[in-house]
């Protein structure tokens, strides 16, 4: 659920961890290949056979299960990697030079905050960015990137503005709490971040997403998908209108297929990647609108939300009550005064980092939990606007694995610590057998 994971991002503007793992593909369901891709478009074979299980062929299978390797191996050497970067920056008295510059700067505190933050994350950004860089190498080595070099770079560099946009105003109000309130800070920045997460959920589609990638009226694209997608939503009980579905081009970077519902309120909308129509027919596409549809429905966002506030608050009072310790231990020989020093920020990262690590599998079990629900969603509402839907909806997940390299039996323990989405294989099989109108009953969620 991309909302979700974007929502969880906000940590990843004080734990590189965390910011990697929702960059990475590790973090969620593996991402396509072209390398597995048929002659034809990949929805055309699928419809053309029933699916009876979630299956590739032996060659392809080799290169599913070699590309799930890596990046479990990748996202676990992140992890140390994201750690030995702070500590790094601690022991080499980076974050105190650059406060020294900031305080020669201004007295002003936001504006030393424009000072400090900037200097101090692009200095991590910097030393993570052999490991972005390797993550992009293996994208391209299993044919998932096609985008140029020049191309991915400029992202970099957008991602980190928007980041130091967002990281100069937390850090700075981060601060402002602690010395306010040193004792009740790590509530007071609790409850900041909760609007700053739902704010970012509703800015996203609107400023960000358009920064990145090309928008244009579905209707223009493709008249017969939205008067498919128009009947789903009608039936879901939402209001999306057709102007408010759109393409997205998404082909010259990656040959990844997705198609999702996001933004709330005024921003809320569908967007199909053209990799989508292209690979995928209608019914398939519907089927998955309808999965992400249930996001909506169920409430997931307000969920997530929740559960990520909970998060937040236990981990925002643990770093609160770890970091003195930490900092009487080595704070003198970081050149960190106190707590309230722009120089102790890479320490409370550190603790953020390793918080977060150790909840992951807590975090991905539950985000397993909402796509799961959301797959059962995605079949009740298709159920009746799709003759079999539950083919289709095993056809889509089929077409998503061939062009995902999907492992058919990922580790578990991958699937433990990262998979955001149940394994495909599961879900194609809960798609064929899943049939409550078979025994005469309806749906859960849509009856």
């Amino acid at each position: 659920m991309k909302r979700f994971l974007l929502v969880l991002a906000l940590a990843g503007w004080f734990c590189p961890l965390c910011a990697a793992q929702q960059q990475s593909p590790s973090a969620a369901q593996p991402v396509p290949s072209a390398s597995s891709v048929a002659t034809l478009p990949v929805g055309e074979v699928s419809a053309q056979k029933r699916i009876t299980a979630y299956t590739l062929p032996a060659d392809v299978y080799q290169k599913a299960h070699d590309r799930s390797r890596i990046h479990f191996r990748l996202a676990l050497i992140g992890f140390v990697y994201g750690l030995a970067v702070l500590w790094a920056i601690l022991r080499w008295k980076l974050a105190p030079k650059y406060r020294d510059w900031a305080e020669r700067f201004s007295s002003r505190r936001f504006l030393q905050s424009a000072v400090f933050s900037p200097l101090l994350l692009l200095t991590i950004a910097v030393l993570t960015l052999p490991l972005d860089i390797y993550g992009e190498v293996v994208e391209k080595r299993f044919g998932i990137s096609v985008q140029s070099w020049s191309s991915w770079g400029w992202d970099w560099i957008k991602a980190q503005l928007i980041s130091l946009v967002i990281g100069i105003a937390l850090i700075w109000l981060l601060y402002s709490a602690i010395r306010r309130s040193p004792r009740r800070c790590w509530f007071y920045f609790w409850l900041i971040s909760l609007p700053v997460g739902v704010f970012l959920v509703f800015l996203q589609p609107l400023v960000i997403d358009p920064m990145f990638h090309k928008f244009e009226p579905l209707q223009q694209k493709d008249p017969s998908l939205v008067a498919g997608l128009e009947q789903m939503v009608q039936r879901a009980g939402q209001n999306i209108p057709p102007e408010r579905m759109f393409w997205m081009g998404a082909g010259e970077k990656t040959t990844a297929v997705d198609a999702y519902v996001t933004g709330i309120g005024r921003s809320k909308r569908i967007v199909v990647w053209d990799n989508t129509i292209a690979k995928m027919n209608t019914p398939q596409i519907v089927y998955v609108a309808g999965h992400e549809m249930g996001h909506y429905v169920l409430l997931h966002i307000a969920k997530g939300l929740t559960f990520l506030a909970g998060l937040l608050l236990i981990f925002f009072y643990l770093v609160y009550r770890s970091i003195g310790w930490m900092l009487a231990r080595g704070g003198g020989g970081w050149g960190v005064r106190g707590l309230d020093d722009w120089a102790s920020l890479p320490a409370l990262m550190l603790l953020l980092s390793a918080f977060f690590f150790v909840a992951n599998p807590v975090a991905s079990a539950f985000s397993r939990y909402l796509e799961h629900q959301a797959d059962q969603y995605g079949l009740e509402v298709t159920h009746g606007l799709t003759p079999d839907s539950g083919q289709v909806a095993a056809q889509a997940f089929q077409a998503l694995g061939e062009v995902d390299l999907s492992d058919p039996d990922p580790n578990p323990m991958n699937v433990f610590l990262f998979y955001s989405h149940p394994p495909i294989s599961d879900r194609v099989r809960f798609c064929l057998t899943y049939d409550p109108w078979g025994k005469g009953g309806t749906g859960e969620f849509v009856k």
